[in-house]
């Protein structure tokens, strides 16, 4: 990978700084407030209470009504609430109007029947924020369903909040984020240099092939070796290094499983001679509008052997190349501790500490982790928009979604950060196996384990709180700080004081950073447009010809028997080259590269993300105007048809419309059948 100069988005180091400085300021004058309290909103508006892209219906949201809040908005459309019991603290417990004692607030209940490992931690948190567990189920809805694999553990909830998003496992799967961050590096490849070099194999073996034998002819003895990653594989299960492509375990026939080959970071950075890498928890709270936050607290998983530069000796020894906790754990220089800064595992600040005691500049460290979250995140959005628009159409009830993901994150020896992989089923284990005795184990209490990850989920369930007991930011400032303190202070006296918030919000409020990123975002939305049919994910040729149509993108140069040649070439492709598409028609990822192709194709002269946001504004520009002309025309015919008609109500009044009637007209809208979602192949926590 090419020399480490620094993120590209310098203005994020100062704010992260400013902020920290502010933090040390508020935890040294006055008490740390709740994160109700606390929470980010650096663009002047509050975080929203649920994202629209769920749809939440009436059942689970009488705790919000019970409590006098704003109505909950059941068409998709986000609404900020502001609740009319929001006051500056009293001494008392009774509000202004009438002096009545306020009433009593019911539990949020939590479904947990479905939680799988993450159960205690999971039950802690609940006992923790003093809310209903149901570890049964329950037959009345709950207000938040806790999976513990993906967003179909349980397909028949209709309302509510599931801590899943349709399409992660998929997402997070290697290859899938291969594609994804592929499309990104195109675009930007130096906002993106993050990511080592991959290939998908065996589709793009030969590509591999000529790049290994360039590596040996140059010499390079170090830059020539591979780490090998089954697609599906978790717990480090499948992977080695190799240095000859002898040496690859590859499967022929139709059976062949895929694998993605990377560059191996040969200089790591060691600490006690190991190499180590982060295990960061994110939290994906909304995909429209989009809101991350970032775990504070994270942890470093050690290698136990020390770490030497790979060579054809040590290819093999998996202690000293990987760091996965699930392989090291077996070896017997494995260390369990109690403490925080000692062991083969570790919490990420005890690291840095240790970091910043040797002059390292763990603030740029940090914002460079920051960068590397939010670019990912862009990364894997669109397709997520896909899946989510095919398992909770617009219109159809459904239940809002958030999920924490486990980034696993390596710092070379220059501190760049380098993206190893994203986990949608992150472990939530607070304990593991440990030998007593020869040949027996038994599961033993971790105490850094349960600091971290009992944190990371008791504030995402605060985050997503679904009676929406939060004040914003204003209410803080009018209350001032010794009001603050003195709520604070009561909370204590109740015994219902929280920990300091350990989530931090980092989009949208560095979006100013990298909202020039969601190019890829743009050309989901066209094509999610075009499908036509709700619950559908692969463009058909007929609608891959209105596309071009209604955007005006053929020519004299480009007809539309070109335009049918482009799509069967690349549909033909992917489908035939890679097992996600067997499916007929063109995926997303396939009209991302026709949409590249188009806009190289009118935008000769200039760069990938020229000719790509030039494209997508002509695109929209030319949708819009056809939206208005649409629109004009159905008025002049509503107007004709209501002065010609003394009786103008259609016997369907859906159908009153033109555009309307054509829609339902339509072969393509009536037959055909929604997609079901297809069965995990994996549900094998990382």
């Amino acid at each position: 990978m090419s020399e480490y100069h620094g993120m590209a988005q310098p203005g994020l180091y100062w704010q992260v700084c400013i902020e920290d400085e502010q933090e040390d300021r508020m935890s040294s004058s006055s008490p740390l407030p709740s994160l109700e309290l606390l929470e980010d909103d650096a663009s002047g508006v509050p975080p929203p209470e649920c994202a629209p892209d769920c749809k939440r219906s009436t059942a689970g949201n009488d705790c919000a009504q019970a409590d006098g809040a704003g109505k909950s908005e059941t068409n998709g459309h986000h609404h900020h609430h502001h609740h009319a019991n929001v006051q500056p603290p009293s001494g008392n417990n009774q509000s202004q109007d009438g002096g009545k004692p306020a009433k009593k607030r019911r539990p949020v209940r939590v479904d947990t029947s479905k939680a799988k490992t993450s159960l205690e931690a999971v039950k802690i948190s609940i006992k923790q924020l003093k809310w209903k567990e149901f570890p049964l189920g329950r037959r009345a809805p709950c207000d938040i369903y806790w999976h513990g694999v993906s967003f179909h553990d349980n397909d028949n909830i209709v309302s509510g909040q599931v801590n899943k998003f349709p399409g992660m496992v998929e997402m997070s799967r290697k290859i899938n984020l291969s594609r994804s961050v592929r499309n990104m590096q195109e675009l930007f490849p130096e906002e993106y240099d993050f990511y080592p070099q991959s290939w998908i194999l065996p589709e793009e073996y030969q590509q591999f092939s000529t790049q290994l034998r360039m590596a040996k002819e140059s010499g390079d003895a170090l830059n020539s070796t591979f780490i090998v990653k089954p697609d599906s594989g978790s717990q480090g299960e499948g992977i080695y290094l190799i240095r000859d492509l002898a040496e690859l375990r590859l499967t022929e026939g139709p059976q062949a499983k895929q694998v993605v080959v990377q560059e191996y970071i040969h200089k790591p950075l060691l600490v006690d001679k190991l190499k180590f890498d982060i295990r960061l928890y994110v939290l994906l709270k909304s995909l429209n509008p989009l809101e991350i936050y970032i775990a504070k607290e994270g942890l470093t998983r050690f290698c136990t052997e020390p770490y030497q530069e790979p060579s054809q000796k040590n290819l093999g020894q998996v202690f000293m190349h990987l760091t996965n906790y699930s392989l090291n754990v077996h070896s017997d220089n494995f260390i369990h501790s109690d403490s925080e800064s000692t062991g083969s595992k570790r919490t990420l600040s005890s690291v840095l500490h240790r970091l910043a005691d040797k002059g390292v500049d763990t603030k740029r460290v940090w914002s460079d982790i920051i960068a590397l979250v939010i670019k990912t995140v862009i990364a894997v959005v669109p397709e997520l928009k896909v899946y989510h628009q095919a398992d909770i159409p617009p219109g159809k009830p459904g239940p809002t979604c958030f999920q924490i993901l486990g980034f696993d994150i390596l710092l070379m020896k220059n501190l760049k950060p380098v993206l190893l992989e994203v986990n949608s089923n992150p472990s939530m284990r607070i304990e593991h196996e440990q030998e007593v005795a020869p040949g027996v184990f038994e599961c033993v209490h971790s105490p850094v384990d349960e600091e971290v990850k009992v944190g990371v989920i008791r504030d995402t369930l605060r985050l997503v709180d679904p009676c929406g007991r939060k004040a914003s930011l204003s209410h803080v400032k009018a209350a001032g700080v010794e009001a603050l303190a003195e709520v604070q202070d009561r909370k204590q006296q109740e015994g219902g004081a929280m920990p300091s918030p350990c989530l931090k919000q980092v989009y949208p409020k560095y979006n100013r950073q990298f909202n020039y990123l969601r190019l890829v975002e743009r050309i989901a939305a066209l094509f999610i447009r075009f499908l036509g049919v709700k619950g559908n994910m692969r463009l058909g040729p007929t609608a891959f010809r209105m596309f071009i149509r209604n955007c005006k993108l053929s020519s004299s140069n480009f007809s539309m028997a070109s335009v049918d040649i482009l799509y069967i070439d690349i549909a033909r492709r992917w489908s035939g080259g890679f097992p996600d598409y067997r499916e007929a028609g063109m995926g997303l990822q396939a009209f991302v590269e026709a949409f590249f192709y188009l806009a190289a194709r009118r935008f000769k002269s200039r760069l990938p993300k020229d000719q790509t946001l030039s494209l997508l504004e002509l695109c929209e520009a030319r949708l819009e105007s056809q939206a208005g002309v649409e629109e004009r025309r159905s008025l002049s015919c509503s107007r004709s048809t209501s002065q010609g008609v003394k009786n103008p109500s259609p016997a369907n009044p859906r159908l009153a419309s033109p555009v309307a009637t054509r829609r339902a007209s339509s072969q393509d809208y009536r037959l055909h059948p929604r997609r079901k979602p297809r069965a995990l192949m994996s549900n094998v926590e990382n």
